[in-house]
């Protein structure tokens, strides 16, 4: 892993600060500088809490929705296009503490988009990711489907 750069640093506080990221009440905490590691953390306060004063769905998705996209764009580079596609969200425990989660993303998996992207057009892949609270217990699990091509010459 690799530490925060000046460049994912301004990065960081740029989601923090950005009114669509900062409106989920999570907090991005750290970008690795190669983008291949993410966190991101998310009180119970009430800006996220719900009328069972638990942490609210749309918080819970929304502090996790844009990362794997993110970093496959910064690692697989501008010729390839990324979109996400789906999301599932599984509720397992209520949040009634700050919640944590962590993205990687490592070699093995984007040489295997290559590979794959080589034989066929376009290709899904499926990423999970879990909120956590400081006891490493799973609160929540959101599985994002990730679009990705070659990008074709204009």
């Amino acid at each position: 892993m690799s530490g925060e750069s000046i460049r994912t640093r301004l990065a960081r506080w740029g989601f923090n600060l950005w009114p669509c990221y900062r409106g989920t009440g999570g907090r991005v905490t750290f970008i690795a500088s190669d983008w291949r590691e993410i966190r991101v953390c998310l009180p119970l306060s009430w800006r996220t809490r719900n009328y069972v004063n638990t942490t609210f769905g749309g918080s819970l998705y929304g502090a996790v929705d844009p990362f794997f996209m993110l970093m496959l764009m910064k690692n697989l580079g501008p010729g390839y296009v990324v979109w996400d596609k789906a999301a599932s969200i599984r509720f397992r425990k209520p949040g009634r503490s700050t919640l944590h989660a962590t993205f990687r993303l490592d070699d093995s998996e984007l040489e295997e988009i290559r590979r794959l992207l080589q034989a066929q057009p376009k290709v899904d892949r499926t990423y999970r990711i879990q909120l956590e609270d400081k006891a490493g217990a799973v609160h929540v699990e959101v599985d994002k489907v990730i679009h990705i091509a070659l990008s074709r010459p204009s």
